[in-house]
């Protein structure tokens, strides 16, 4: 199933489900217990907001093989771990806003694939960690790379999370309907062209051993969202680069999933 929150016409935040994004039913039930009903109330959709809201935001770097070849790196034996806050989260169709105050020039795409935990979960098994899922989404951890690269201290947090710098949506796809999160085709789109098509078979570490790594002495809440790496193709790896401008769309895809579009804009600054 398919969740998503929105905004209706009288302006309430609301859970729904939906086939075709078109037609809306709201639901009843709780969705961190997977025990939820569809009802026939047609829900007229103003806006379309984040499926959650998460409480932290944990990032894996370099965590598929190709796009750490391009990168020039090595394999990590490890996931490579960082954060991104949550004032980074942007609503599908909200747009992409190129720092100015702190200015970036060179902001970058990635496709990833979403991961939500349902329930509190600790130093969990890669056997037992998709237990503790919730659902998965579509993210694109947006890059500044000359903050991340350059400027940010030897720490990737700075050029990571900056205010919309982690659009996740439309729906949440709740555990029981994902067949398998090891084999999913991911792509991005800037402007229509393909820039990045590849599938979660490339990533080095699976949505179960990120988990299993995470949750060591460490406790992950429900509403934790985990971003779980990008494919081949980002713009920082093209030659010559190519980064976000101004009135680019940016469109993130996931199989099974959805379709997460942004536009791009510049931050207005006094």
């Amino acid at each position: 199933m398919k969740i998503y929150r929105v905004r209706d016409v009288t302006h309430q935040i609301r859970m729904a489900t939906s086939d075709d994004e078109k037609n809306f039913f709201a639901i009843r039930g709780d969705i961190s217990f997977e025990e939820v009903k569809i009802t026939n109330e047609r829900i007229e959709v103003a806006d379309l907001l984040t499926p959650i809201e998460p409480k932290t935001i944990y990032a894996i770097g370099l965590n598929y093989r190709k796009h750490a070849e391009e990168t020039g790196a090595k394999i990590p034996e490890y996931p490579v771990v960082f954060l991104k806050s949550p004032t980074a989260i942007q609503d599908p169709g909200g747009p992409i806003v190129l720092p100015r105050h702190l200015r970036s020039d060179k902001v970058d795409f990635e496709a990833e694939l979403g991961v939500v935990i349902g329930c509190k979960c600790k130093n969990v098994s890669a056997a037992d960690a998709l237990n503790y899922v919730l659902g998965y989404t579509v993210a694109n951890d947006v890059s500044a790379r000359d903050w991340q690269k350059t400027w940010g201290g030897s720490q990737w947090c700075r050029g990571k999370t900056f205010d919309t710098f982690c659009p996740i949506g439309p729906a949440l796809v709740l555990r029981d309907s994902m067949k398998d999160p090891g084999n999913l085709a991911i792509s991005t789109r800037v402007n229509g062209v393909t820039m990045q098509q590849s599938n979660t078979r490339d990533m080095i570490f699976s949505v179960a051993k990120i988990i299993e790594f995470l949750s060591g002495s460490t406790t992950l809440e429900p509403d934790t969202l985990i971003i779980t790496g990008t494919p081949e193709g980002v713009g920082m790896g093209r030659i010559p680069p190519v980064y976000l401008q101004s009135g680019d769309v940016v469109e993130v895809e996931i199989e099974g999933i959805g379709l997460l579009r942004n536009l791009v804009i510049e931050e207005k600054t006094a």
